[in-house]
């Protein structure tokens, strides 16, 4: 018999996410939670394990309120090690298993981060042969521990931290910190969102309710764990479901394919960039998807082409839109249950259950109906503020609980809204977030760069891809492509220019700053 969850049950709960995996594990002990390629972990296996982390996170000598950090693709030990840190009162600091020096260094000491579980390759990165000379940039970091075979000397594997026994689990509180979540700033400047048990389970339980998710359901894990997308809208909304997770390393249009073939998966989500793909994908090899009952947007709005596609290729499923960040802990907006296709084409949804929402307009006034504004949501799913940063915390987390999240929509008189686009520069490049400024100041750190500047461009592909200009100092004629290895070489690949045009001079305003509208006409007609 199908259960499905309701958000008001969770509304008063005491729960933190370990604590829901311990009720799962009790009311579910033999149904399958995840599947990780060939392994499977029941919730009882899987609650075990979390156990097994806890107590050896424990004997390492961290206490309540200390920070962890993982870096590594998806996976069941990324997830063990969450679910454990929180059992152990520890708080997670997510990283992208493709970040490198300039965003480990500042990540890890900024959270001040006394261990870190980390891939020992990914994408063809070797982290062990980095991380031995890179360590002493991070000097707080006490513990390495792979996930592998592979290691320097005085590292760890996961399966040391593998304890049997008994050691005492300590009581946690819904209020405390969880995870720090970094999320770049138009500054530049990342900022560790910091997300509570409370928080991510308001978001999680009422993404549940509205999308009628129950314990027969499964869906493709392949949304990265260090994103809201696969922390929350994917790993803890199945759990608050009862549902089975089928991981994947990351995104691969035929792994995700065959696996709806194979599992005969009933949700899949996805941004545009990754529908895109497998739309492409299922033109020249078509597969069985009549199993899939709903498909799920989130990161922008789907265009109303690629929504009659995505129909076409999955005539079992209903089309949704999902809308959230991660200073919302994961979502806050979904479409409305009566939502047909030309309502998805154009609108993100109606906020969930517990989610306050206004349009501000750029008095600070509460928009009327019709006129667009930038969205400030209030709610329990709202972040905990920035983790030791007082005046960007002020800056986005508003009295009274309001969070302002720097988007631009427009709603209507039944509440829907309608992203219009982002208040601030951020452009997004296949579902990760890309803010202009920290690749400028990348780029000017060369020592052949006076000046960059950059901007998000519309790709058929990818949604956006950087756009950057370079002024070089007098005497010096930097190559586009040495400038693009100097990039790869310090950012995540997602963050690297997708272009790189070497001029004597950018467009200015009166007032002496980059006049970015003109740089989009340059964009326009210079392809």
């Amino acid at each position: 018999m199908e259960r499905e969850v309701s958000a008001e049950a969770f509304s008063d709960s005491q729960l933190t996410i370990d604590g829901l995996l311990r009720e799962r594990a009790l009311a579910q002990p033999e149904a399958l939670f995840l599947a990780d390629g060939n392994r499977r972990a029941t919730f009882a296996q899987f609650d075990d394990l979390v156990s097994q982390v806890a107590m050896g996170l424990q004997r390492r000598g961290l206490q309540p309120g200390d920070r962890v950090a993982v870096a590594a693709p998806n996976s069941l030990e990324w997830l063990a090690f969450l679910f454990a840190a929180s059992r152990a009162r520890l708080i997670v600091v997510t990283l992208n298993p493709r970040y490198r020096s300039a965003e480990l260094e500042y990540m890890l000491n900024q959270s001040g981060a006394r261990l870190l579980l980390c891939a020992t390759q990914a994408g063809g990165f070797d982290f062990v042969d980095f991380l031995a000379k890179f360590r002493h940039h991070v000097p707080g970091v006490r513990d390495y521990v792979f996930l592998g075979d592979d290691g320097f000397p005085s590292s760890l594997h996961f399966e040391d931290l593998l304890e049997h026994g008994k050691v005492g689990m300590p009581s946690g509180d819904p209020m405390e910190p969880r995870v720090i979540l970094y999320t770049s700033g138009t500054t530049g400047q990342p900022k560790g969102a910091v997300l509570t048990s409370k928080s991510l389970l308001a978001s999680a339980t009422a993404q549940v309710a509205r999308l009628r998710w129950h314990d027969a359901d499964s869906i493709v894990g392949h949304l990265p764990l260090n994103h809201v997308g696969g922390l929350t809208c994917t790993v803890l909304s199945m759990l608050a479901a009862g549902g089975t997770i089928y991981s994947l390393p990351d995104f691969s249009p035929q792994a995700a394919l065959d696996l709806i073939s194979r599992q005969h998966i009933t949700v899949l989500m996805g941004v545009p960039t990754m529908w895109v793909m497998m739309m492409n994908l299922l033109t020249s090899k078509p597969v069985d998807t009549s199993s899939v009952r709903q498909l799920i947007a989130g990161g922008s709005t789907l265009d109303p082409t690629l929504v009659q596609r995505v129909s076409a290729a999955f005539p079992s499923g209903r089309i949704v839109n999902l809308y959230g960040l991660s200073e919302s802990s994961g979502a806050a907006v979904i479409s409305a249950d009566d939502d047909d296709l030309s309502v998805v084409s154009r609108s993100i949804g109606v906020p969930l259950l517990g989610v306050r929402a206004r349009v501000v307009g750029g008095d600070q006034e509460e928009a009327s109906l019709g006129n667009d504004g930038e969205l400030q949501l209030q709610g329990p799913c709202v972040a905990n503020g920035y983790w030791g940063l007082p005046a960007e915390t002020a800056e986005t987390f508003l009295e009274n609980g309001w969070l302002a999240t720097g988007d631009m929509v427009e709603a209507s008189a039944d509440g829907h809204l309608v992203l219009l686009g982002r208040r601030k520069e951020m452009f997004i490049q296949g579902g990760f977030n890309v803010y202009p400024a920290e690749v400028e100041g990348v780029l000017s750190a060369h020592p052949d760069v006076a000046m960059a500047t950059g901007i998000g461009v519309a790709d058929p592909v990818y949604g956006e891809i950087g756009y950057y200009y370079v002024v070089p100092t007098p005497g010096s004629h930097p190559e586009p492509e040495v400038l693009l290895a100097w990039c790869e070489e310090r950012l995540a690949d997602y963050k690297v220019p997708r272009r790189i045009v070497v001029t004597t001079e950018v467009p200015l305003t009166p007032a002496g700053k980059v006049a970015k509208v003109a740089l989009r006409d340059w964009a326009r007609e210079r392809p």
